[in-house]
């Protein structure tokens, strides 16, 4: 599955009373899918009209710790409280957000593909999840340097990539990213 695929996906999420819970994104995504669940989360985070809100980043960091806590546990499907799943957007905001990440997605798709498969297959699975689980520590601290939680969301979203199209070089890339934002985020507590 490529990135506009994961997008389009999203977009076809069912829409009760004009607003779209998370719940039913991570219905449409699958409950099993790390990957598919770290490249959503990136997006709320970086999306411009979602991300920016105040204490956006943070809630999503904590959801990304509670997964990838799970996921270094062993689970093969992870579990949200229903407080989390029922958290919503209004799917006119939602669908306004998605349509500024066209280009960019489009971009990246072309940039993707099976390689390096060691840095995403096996015991690298949970290398990555104990990467995201770092970038969700460092969401929260984040929030006081502006704009520097885009680079967590960034972060989030190519491990996910590299976790769904087994790209190792995205890894890598996230890897980096990863490294970068924890300079932001000690520099934000210093």
């Amino acid at each position: 599955m490529n990135l506009e695929q994961l997008i389009d996906k999203i977009r076809a999420t069912p829409v009760e009373d004009g607003r779209v819970a998370l719940g039913d994104i991570m219905e449409s995504l699958g409950t099993r899918s790390f990957g598919s669940f770290l490249v959503l989360a990136g997006l709320i985070v970086v999306m411009p009209l979602i991300g920016d809100i105040p204490g956006v980043p943070t809630l999503v960091g904590v959801i990304v710790a509670l997964v990838s806590i799970q996921l270094l546990m062993g689970r093969k499907q992870f579990w949200l409280p229903q407080t989390m799943l029922k958290r919503s957007i209004e799917k006119a905001r939602l669908d306004r957000a998605l349509q500024r990440t066209e280009r960019p997605v489009s971009w990246i798709d072309r940039m993707i593909k099976p390689r390096l498969s060691a840095f995403v297959e096996g015991n690298a699975s949970y290398f990555i999840a104990a990467c995201s689980l770092l970038v969700a520590a460092m969401m929260p601290p984040m929030e006081l340097v502006p704009f520097s939680a885009n680079l967590a969301g960034l972060a989030l979203i190519t491990f996910g990539l590299a976790l769904v199209a087994r790209d190792g070089l995205f890894a890598l890339l996230a890897f980096a990213f990863t490294l970068i934002g924890l300079a932001l985020a000690a520099s934000a507590i210093l």
